[in-house]
């Protein structure tokens, strides 16, 4: 009998929920039955992805972002009463799924409720240290502490230098448990004709998705050139818009969305790590815009741009003219790293 494996990613826009795509597919072809947890977007968009596999809701954390991003923290911090009721309803859930279930272990995505002391239990981060302006110390011992309570932590990035996350993702003083498994990626580069000269694809939480969305249909009427703009909004149909050069979609499946980034120059998007992962696995350039006021974003945006693979700027200040940036920027690359699934899922015989 396949052994029932939880898989809950964190409902913060969709990256959480998409790099579990590849995990979830390795479960399955490693013998085991994938069951998935979430809430909101990122369990609609794994509903999609697998809809033969079991799916259940867990309490939302009800993260929201401020209008001005200035405010990002002290929005955190008003909401994280909610967050800790979230975590505390989530865990006593997990109890009773486990049982109801017969799960027989659990990969968590940043959901820190969804751990059990008796089952093998995985966290996945990207985020050894938690940025948070002036409270980084704080928020990352935080972060430390409950990573330490999982049987393992997998690190989506290499333990080198050269690396993806930097200092988000590696500590002075190393925690036992932590695997770096390496990037990961539900995409393949394929060698497609080009299509689009520029490709649009926006995700993360509200309101600050759709300020990005209106700003850049006003700064794509000067732009000349055939565009495909994936909006990241998870909706019950697929919607397909064209106007004038550019073509619309609300969302994309995975292998969508795997075309269309095949069949692109260039890449302007968000400065988040799922994406960051996705643009160095096809080897393609881009121009960063970091949520405002996510501390994370801001870091990997500005590293790149030091280490002069990525050209970004702030959203109130970017105008359609700054693309032509990119062309002085030699671009995220693959490690060309290959995760031993079999090895890595032995985690799941241990208890």
């Amino acid at each position: 009998m396949n052994k029932n494996i939880l898989v809950a990613p964190l409902n913060w826009g969709l990256g959480h929920a998409t790099r579990c795509i590849p995990i979830i597919r390795a479960l399955e072809t490693e013998g085991f039955t994938p069951i998935l947890a979430s809430d909101g977007v990122a369990l609609d968009i794994l509903r999609k992805e697998f809809p033969h596999l079991q799916s259940i809701e867990l309490p939302s954390y009800h993260i929201e972002y401020p209008k001005n991003g200035l405010f990002f923290k002290l929005k955190m911090l008003a909401n994280s009463p909610k967050m800790v009721d979230a975590i505390l309803s989530e865990k006593k859930r997990i109890n009773k799924i486990i049982k109801e279930h017969n799960i027989s272990g659990i990969i968590s995505d940043n959901r820190l409720g969804v751990r059990n002391k008796k089952i093998p239990s995985v966290f996945i981060t990207h985020q050894l240290n938690v940025m948070t302006g002036n409270t980084t110390w704080l928020t990352s011992k935080m972060h430390q502490y409950i990573i330490k309570k999982y049987d393992e932590c997998w690190v989506p990035d290499v333990n080198t230098i050269p690396n993806l996350t930097g200092n988000l993702g590696h500590l002075d003083e190393d925690i036992k448990t932590v695997k770096y498994i390496g990037p990961l990626s539900r995409l393949h580069k394929k060698p497609l004709e080009k299509k689009y000269d520029l490709m649009v694809i926006l995700s993360g939480p509200e309101p600050q998705r759709t300020f990005l969305e209106e700003k850049l249909i006003i700064e794509l009427e000067h732009y000349v050139g055939e565009v495909i703009f994936i909006k990241g909004k998870i909706e019950a149909k697929q919607i397909i818009e064209t106007k004038n050069n550019i073509t619309f979609y609300n969302y994309m499946n995975s292998e969508e969305l795997e075309n269309s980034f095949n069949e692109s120059e260039l890449i302007l998007c968000r400065s988040g790590y799922t994406t960051v992962m996705d643009l160095a696995q096809l080897g393609k350039k881009a121009f960063f815009i970091p949520t405002p006021g996510q501390y994370e974003q801001e870091y990997l945006a500005k590293k790149y741009k030091e280490e002069g693979l990525v050209p970004y700027c702030k959203q109130e200040k970017f105008k359609i003219g700054k693309l032509l940036k990119v062309g002085l920027y030699k671009g995220l690359k693959d490690f060309n790293t290959r995760i031993d699934w079999k090895v890595l899922f032995e985690v799941f015989e241990k208890k």
